[in-house]
């Protein structure tokens, strides 16, 4: 019974049951197998643990990310105006979320530079930068993304995250506020047929800038080319669910009355706690949500790492440092991991262990752009030490030597003289230049 019902919904969602009912089957097919992957790799539990690592992260680095935010608000002043957007954030705990944010706020305003000097300040702004590094590092994970940014990468993004992106939040924030205050909106505001409207708009207007503020995360924090209408989606998607959340978990705060006698004062920083694993996780799946928007032929394999023979991994090591020496030698725009995948119709977390390898041995490197380029001078790079990269390398499988028997240790040792002397001296430049001349 539980396999005939396991093969209908098998068939439901990955069949074409559902597709011959025109435009609406098969937006209910897109939204039925999005749902499928997103419940798959929650149950997987690795969306969860990066989740409730980003809540440990947070409890050390909130106050230095909002001071290193709230110096440019202050700057710029539009602080005032951007507040209750912290009250909303957490306006799911009740009147003692207020109290937590008034606190938060209080806190803020009393770090000091001149107390902290230099040094701390220093300590301030690593704090507020490694959080969001473990932000990306999240993201990454979600888009298969193998390599963060570099350091110097990383410190001017990150930089312009913090402070730029806090400042462009709160100018749109006191834009609309200033706004709301023309006289004729007023009037507008005032009238029979249009208030309901601006009502409507003035309830929404939270989950806008929330699902505005996923979408930007959702663009540029992944360390990979993610396309504005994937962002969008994951943006629409976490922000529903966002929103979804936010009221279920505020009737549960609202009507918990034996969570306080059992917790006691304990209950509120318990159901912070929650509240803030529950929004990272929100984050998270939306993120998920705009990776398969993208790239949908994920949606059933998943996170299955990849199986290749030796023979395949022979060929991407070579072809990869092939492709890598003839950008190198005739430079166009430059090639890095994604644009590999894309030529050779690969996809990049497959590929990025082989290209980790050829680093590691030396025969690959990266320039400031995360471009790859050859590890040195093409005519030392043999073909013999490509191949031994994915032949011989990477061996986990023992903390001693193998025993081999004499018949396949000579076996072993005739096939790796045939390597030997059908490749010898042979480098990358010779292969490149076999393929110029011919």
């Amino acid at each position: 019974m539980l396999t005939r019902f396991t093969n209908w919904l098998d068939n439901l969602v990955w069949g074409d049951l559902l597709q011959q009912y025109g435009i609406p089957g098969r937006f209910l097919v897109g939204v039925l197998r999005n749902l499928w992957a997103v419940l798959r790799d929650l149950f997987s539990g690795q969306l969860s643990l990066r989740a409730m690592s980003l809540v440990y992260t947070t409890l050390l680095s909130i106050v230095p990310l909002i001071a290193v935010s709230f110096s440019a608000l202050k700057a710029f002043g539009v602080l005032e105006d951007i507040e209750p957007l912290l009250y909303g954030f957490l306006e799911p705990l009740g009147p003692k979320g207020i109290e937590i944010t008034d606190y938060i706020i209080n806190l803020v305003n009393n770090v000091n530079s001149n107390v902290l000097g230099s040094i701390g300040f220093i300590f301030f702004l690593y704090n507020a930068i490694s959080m969001v590094q473990k932000i990306e590092e999240s993201f990454n994970y979600v888009w298969y993304v193998s390599k963060s940014r570099s350091f110097a990468t990383r410190l001017v993004e990150y930089s312009t995250v913090l402070i730029v992106g806090a400042i462009a939040v709160g100018l749109s924030v006191k834009a609309l506020v200033e706004f709301s205050k023309e006289k004729l909106v007023l009037e507008m505001q005032e009238n029979v047929v249009l208030a309901p409207v601006f009502t409507l708009t003035d309830s929404l207007m939270p989950y806008f800038i929330t699902i505005g503020i996923f979408t930007v995360l959702y663009k540029f924090m992944p360390n990979t080319r993610v396309r504005f209408r994937s962002a969008i989606v994951g943006g629409i998607a976490g922000g529903v669910i966002w929103a979804t959340t936010a009221t279920v978990f505020a009737s549960f705060i609202a009507t918990s009355s034996n969570r306080q006698a059992i917790y006691a004062s304990l209950a509120v920083a318990i159901s912070a706690l929650i509240w803030l694993y529950l929004n990272w996780l929100i984050l998270l799946i939306g993120s998920q949500v705009a990776f398969y928007f993208q790239n949908p032929a994920y949606l059933r394999i998943g996170r299955r790492e990849p199986r290749l023979s030796n023979a395949m991994r022979e060929r991407i090591a070579l072809n990869i440092m092939y492709l890598v020496g003839k950008e190198h030698r005739n430079p166009v725009i430059g090639i890095d991991l994604r644009s590999l995948g894309r030529s050779m119709r690969i996809p990049t977390i497959t590929l990025a262990p082989i290209a980790l390898g050829l680093e590691a041995n030396g025969l690959l490197t990266n320039d400031e752009k995360e471009r790859m380029l050859p590890g040195k001078e093409m005519s030392r790079i043999k073909l013999a030490d490509i191949l031994s990269t994915v032949r011989k390398d990477g061996e986990t499988g023992s903390h001693r030597q193998p025993s081999w028997d004499d018949a396949v240790d000579r076996l072993g040792s005739t096939l790796d003289g045939v390597i030997d002397r059908e490749i010898g001296e042979r480098t990358l430049a010779d292969l490149l230049d076999e393929d110029a001349s011919g």
